[in-house]
């Protein structure tokens, strides 16, 4: 394969932005959200269902919106299925461990969030957004670097959620990781090698659940510093679960142990 020419490069960096929104649902949840939208583009010709929604949406909140035509969108868009929408907004603002922490403790209840170490495939971490929604997680956090960020298809893929779950960026998990252990959290780090079932795994009190990479897991640095390493029980010479169902599995039953 040859080298990549400066307009893919150029694209590759587009698509890394943080800022732009496509999807119809993610962009309603993104006008119902404190977040400044600067434009929406809309498929030219396209205005039923959802779309007049957001059309409605965006004209309350006084944001222009711009028929243009679906190369344009695919371009803008970094060719995520965009449903015809895509919005440019602010940079996504980014919470600290401690103001998720804080969150859970002024909702009285036990900390619940989910760390990421490294996993690159937006599909992936968009699921694990929505799954994370959908079980009351307070909180996630993500690396800075060697990770996937916000990202357009992330957005899509989360349907929204995004805009409901408290995010952190950190320089580094394993640090982290002893950082929110000081918190009186227990860190339960998932491994297909991991002795103990999440089945057999008493998950009350305050939690943290980190998932690694689909390829390599979690790193070595992070697996040391857990507490306690955790797995799915599987039929023998299974294949070993997609990222983001395994990651629904286990937070699944940390929701069902909390009650």
């Amino acid at each position: 394969m040859g080298k990549k020419s400066i307009s893919d490069k150029k694209f590759s960096e587009k698509n890394e932005k943080e800022n732009i929104v496509c999807g119809r649902n993610s962009v309603i949840e993104l006008l119902a959200s404190e977040r400044t939208v600067d434009k929406i583009f809309i498929r030219r010709g396209q205005r039923e269902g959802s779309l007049l929604r957001i059309f409605a949406m965006a004209k309350e909140r006084h944001i222009p919106v711009v028929e243009a035509d679906k190369l344009k969108l695919d371009t803008m868009s970094g060719n995520a299925n965009h449903q015809g929408v895509v919005a440019f907004a602010t940079d996504f603002i980014y919470c600290s461990p401690d103001d998720i922490i804080s969150f859970a403790v002024s909702r009285g209840e036990e900390p619940f969030i989910l760390m990421i170490d490294g996993i690159n495939d937006p599909h992936n971490l968009g699921a694990l957004i929505r799954t994370a929604h959908a079980v009351g997680v307070h909180g996630i956090i993500l690396p800075k670097r060697n990770a996937c960020g916000l990202t357009a298809a992330v957005y899509k893929a989360a349907a929204g959620s995004c805009e409901h779950v408290m995010i952190s960026r950190v320089a580094n998990i394993a640090e982290t990781i002893s950082y929110i252990k000081e918190k009186n959290i227990w860190v339960y780090g998932a491994d297909g090698k991991a002795e103990s079932d999440i089945y057999k795994t008493d998950f009350s009190g305050a939690v943290a659940l980190v998932l690694g990479d689909e390829g390599r897991g979690i790193s070595r640095l992070v697996r040391d510093r857990c507490d306690i390493l955790v797995k799915i029980p599987m039929r023998e010479n299974a294949n070993s679960l997609n990222v983001s169902v395994a990651g629904g599995v286990l937070m699944y039953e940390i929701f069902r142990q909390r009650g």
